[in-house]
C-alpha cells in the first residue's frame, strides 16, 4: 500500500504537515507509529502559543479517519488526560 503525505490525511493540512515536519514527522508511518499524543506533545513543545488541544482532537481523527469534530467528549477527555493536559 502506498503511503499518503500527512497532507491530505483527514484533519491535516499543508501548515499542519509542515509543522509535524518541523518535529521529525515527515510521514504517515511516522505519525501512526507515534501516535497522536506524542505527536501532539512535540508540536506543543515546540509551538506552545500555536497548538492548542484542537490539534491533539485533529491528529487522533487524521488516523482514525474521523473529523475531529465528531470524536464524542469521552473520547476528547480521554485525549487530554492520556496527553496531560488540564
Amino acid at each position: 500500500m502506498r503511503e499518503r503525505p500527512i497532507s491530505t490525511l483527514p484533519n491535516l493540512g499543508p501548515k499542519t504537515a509542515d509543522w509535524l515536519a518541523e518535529v521529525g514527522i515527515s510521514t504517515e508511518a511516522e505519525l501512526r507509529a507515534l501516535g497522536p499524543i506524542t505527536a501532539w506533545q512535540r508540536l506543543k513543545a515546540w509551538q506552545p502559543e500555536k497548538i492548542t488541544v484542537n490539534a491533539l482532537y485533529a491528529l487522533h481523527g487524521a488516523l482514525t479517519n474521523q473529523h475531529w469534530a465528531s470524536l464524542t467528549q469521552e473520547l476528547r477527555a480521554e485525549l487530554r488526560r492520556d496527553a496531560g493536559v488540564e
